[in-house]
């Protein structure tokens, strides 16, 4: 029995959109669909090499609270979902299928995932946390719904697929070289450059050119915020944090390398000071005097 007042968490995986889209991470860019065509069966070792960990995606929604329902949506009669219809069904995952379309390899799933996560926050009330888990910009509706209902709102997608503007619609968003267990691969250079249009260059912008120096004016503007607003000299650590998540949901010390919050705040001596003579971090901007 779940103790009362303890978050309870839905999670919705767009499963064609993870695993098609971790295959494009680690082979280059419309590699899935290319190969595909061309049939799996002839390069197996490549869909080995891209397989999902989907027990870590699991494991990691899970901390948020109670798991009380989970739904993965894919065409779970083609080979490349159904080889993980076992360990999915093994961590209770409900399997929605899915009819692809003719048209695109379109099959619907933003549109069947939205439409049960609203339905499923209108049925169970005491629903606290929506994980979703893809990154497309088809979900920016949904994760604005979902605030609007007062639910917390966690995004997991895979770099390289991941909308900045869905990114900003969540209260948290992870990506998935950041989970907990996921060793961070090197993708695959493609060998020829894939013309993209400008939209959706923009949809897909998900990572600056300088993520250290991105970092380092997102803690510098939450920094001036924090002072500002508590007209304080000193602020604590986890206070930068959380206000450097609002303003980048996206935003994890341990993507770039760091062990700690703290350990970030330290690489940025030039940036801020931090004061560890008590148990209650503290830290400032530096003077620039």
């Amino acid at each position: 029995m779940t103790e009362p007042g303890t978050p309870r968490v839905a999670v919705y995986l767009d499963f064609d959109n993870i695993v098609i889209s971790r295959y494009d991470q680690i082979h280059g860019r419309s590699s899935f669909q290319k190969d595909k065509a061309a049939g799996f069966h002839k390069q197996p070792g490549r869909l080995t090499q891209a397989t999902v960990d989907v027990g870590a995606i699991i494991d990691f929604a899970s901390s948020f609270g109670t798991l009380v329902l989970t739904k993965a949506y894919a065409d779970w009669s083609a080979d490349v979902n159904a080889d993980y219809r076992g360990q999915l069904v093994g961590r209770a995952v409900d399997l929605v299928q899915l009819f692809p379309a003719a048209a695109y390899a379109k099959n619907g799933a933003d549109i069947r995932l939205a439409v049960d996560a609203v339905e499923d926050m209108f049925r169970l009330p005491d629903l606290t946390h929506v994980v979703i888990v893809a990154g497309d910009s088809d979900y920016i509706a949904l994760a604005q719904r979902c605030k609007r209902l007062g639910r917390y709102v966690v995004g997991i997608g895979i770099t390289g697929s991941i909308s900045r503007s869905l990114t900003a619609a969540c209260d948290e968003f992870v990506t998935y070289d950041a989970l907990p267990g996921i060793s961070a691969v090197a993708p695959a250079t493609p060998k020829k450059a894939v013309k993209r249009t400008k939209a959706k260059e923009k949809d897909d912008d998900d990572e600056t050119a300088d993520p250290e120096g991105a970092a380092t004016g997102l803690l510098q503007r939450a920094m001036r915020i924090g002072h500002e607003k508590d007209d304080a000299d000193w602020l604590h650590n986890s206070a930068v944090k959380a206000q450097m998540k609002r303003m980048d949901p996206s935003f994890s010390e341990k993507s770039l390398g760091f062990k700690s919050f703290s350990d970030f705040l330290r690489s940025r001596s030039d940036v801020v000071e931090l004061d560890e003579s008590s148990t209650t971090r503290m830290v400032r901007l530096r003077s620039t005097d």
